[in-house]
């Protein structure tokens, strides 16, 4: 069976047959009908999109509720449409792992064309600018991780590209975050017509990253002449440009080799894992929890799908920053960080193994109930208390998902400002001090402890993708060896607000850190040893 044959009635009848959910409508009519009249086109073509907006929408296709589809867009790795989506016909089968055993498999098929924002293929270019001059567009969403919105490098320089765009007058430019200002900027020529610029990616406050990268193009065109005063009055008028802010919640692993085989059993045969140039790992499946939430702000000005029917929440502003900051800084996302750490030096491969060790689920529980909870706000949408008791009790020891602590420990040193600075400052706002906690001060001396890149059985490993990767690694190769530390020789570390968002010789927490981090580097099986003293001597 191959999903280009869907339209086939006996392989229609044979994927039925073995339990696949099929588009109900008519795919046809949905491509034709979108491509007269775009609504939605979306920047970002990855598992996260194709597992839950695109199949929330492809849900309200089939149940009659709407009738138009979304235009995938990728402004990063181009070979993702070419060889992910194109010889698939744009189709994708969710596979759905859910924590009582049980699987849902599901062909989406509300994507009806699949483009690259690469400016210099001529057809992709014009058919984008066609999209965004068009009237009926009402929403521009995305998911290209935070690292797609930001225009400066890691020392915070502009990034080469960016200054490229800049030095050069590149018109249209070269930067993802420049194309969309240009195409924007063509739909205000066009007549000035409203759209939503919708940041879906799991990061703080994503809408207002957007927004400032897309500014910060703007206003250098202006002052190089490329564009007028109109057009910035266009994008600062939120009547006809909008950024709202949204919190993502679902987790969509690489495709997974027990997948691949179970769908062979099936006879399903697309289901080679793709590995772009880019290393991106991608396939014509996505597999993915059943767990999903998107919180956005009502800012549509020119209107919006209907994906309220299909259980995303819109709502204001400040719920929004409540129910992210629920999310990022307290009931899941720092309970990640501390098994990928944790995961790693223990030479962990799954999140589910790792809750199944009695020290890591202790020390992730107690940590989330004991010292998250108290400082969460709730934003009366999503109760915290049942967010997180999902998070420890269905999501993160799920057996059937096979998500690892390599992949969310990328980019550590740009998610612990967010994911345990945030905590400490609600802590110190309050007056408390912070040198009382018990939990987070081990999580950060783990981390130091992981930078050294040796394990707990005193092996080297490989330590996941990050900007400050080298330079951190850098500082802590001093005490590879088992080497002890003093807090003046972890200042270039322990001082650094853009990593911990305090600096924690200020909050009282560096000597803290320093000792439990010297202890975790006395020798082999004393990150454990300090694990378990952790959650047995509380």
């Amino acid at each position: 069976m191959k999903l280009v044959q869907i339209n086939n009635e006996e392989i229609r009848k044979e994927f039925a047959d073995k339990g696949y959910k099929l588009p109900a409508y008519d795919r046809d009519e949905v491509r034709a009908s979108t491509a007269n009249e775009p609504v939605w086109v979306h920047f970002g073509t990855g598992n996260i999109f194709r597992a839950f907006p695109a199949a929330v929408i492809d849900s309200l296709l089939n149940s009659s509720m709407y009738d138009k589809g979304v235009i995938a867009v990728e402004g990063f790795d181009y070979d993702i449409i070419s060889k992910a989506y194109k010889p698939f016909d744009d189709l994708s089968l969710l596979v759905t792992l859910k924590s009582d055993g049980s699987i849902e498999k599901k062909v989406v098929g509300s994507v009806t064309e699949s483009l690259t924002a690469d400016f210099s293929r001529e057809n992709d270019f014009a058919r984008l600018k066609e999209i965004f001059t068009a009237q009926s567009l009402q929403m521009v969403s995305f998911t290209i991780t935070e690292k797609g919105y930001s225009l400066n490098g890691p020392d915070g320089s502009l990034a080469g590209v960016v200054k490229d765009d800049y030095d050069n007058k590149c018109f249209p430019p070269k930067h993802l975050m420049g194309k969309i200002a240009y195409l924007l900027n063509e739909r205000y020529k066009a007549g000035g017509y409203p759209v939503a610029m919708a940041s879906m990616d799991n990061c703080s406050h994503n809408g207002d990253k957007l927004k400032a990268a897309v500014f910060a193009y703007a206003e250098k065109w202006l002052e190089q002449g490329l564009v007028d005063e109109g057009f910035i009055s266009y994008l600062k008028d939120e009547s006809k440009v909008s950024f709202p802010l949204s919190m993502i919640d679902k987790i969509t692993p690489r495709p997974d080799g027990n997948v691949v085989e179970m769908l062979k059993k099936d006879g399903f045969e697309d289901t080679d894992i793709i590995i772009t140039d880019k290393n991106t790992y991608t396939a014509a499946f996505v597999n993915a929890e059943e767990t999903q939430y998107l919180v956005v702000e009502d800012k549509f000005p020119n209107g919006r799908p209907p994906f309220d029917k299909g259980g995303v929440y819109f709502t204001d502003r400040e719920t929004v920053d409540k129910v992210e900051k629920m999310k990022v800084c307290t009931c899941l996302n720092p309970l990640h960080t501390a098994l990928a750490v944790f995961g790693c030096l223990l030479s962990y491969d799954t999140i589910w193994k790792e809750m199944k060790d009695e020290d890591l689920s202790s020390f992730v529980r107690e940590m989330g109930y004991k010292e998250g909870m108290p400082v969460v706000i709730d934003p009366g949408i999503i109760k915290p208390a049942t967010f997180i008791d999902e998070v420890l009790n269905k999501r993160l020891v799920n057996p059937f998902m096979p998500d690892t602590p390599q992949r969310i420990a990328c980019d550590t040193s740009q998610k612990l400002p967010i994911r345990f600075g945030e905590t400490l400052k609600a802590y110190m706002a309050k007056g408390e001090d912070v040198s009382g906690l018990h939990y987070i001060p081990v999580v950060l001396a783990g981390y130091l402890r992981y930078l050294t890149g040796i394990n707990d059985e005193g092996n080297e490993f490989d330590l996941s993708p990050d900007p400050l990767l080298s330079e951190l690694t850098g500082i802590m190769a001093a005490f590879r060896g088992y080497k002890a530390a003093d807090a003046e020789s972890l200042k270039p570390v322990l001082s650094r607000k853009d990593i911990f968002a305090v600096d924690l010789y200020e909050a009282g927490l560096a000597q803290i850190i320093t000792g439990l981090f010297n202890r975790m580097n006395e020798g082999p099986g004393m990150v454990r040893k300090v694990l378990h003293e952790t959650v047995t001597n509380k």
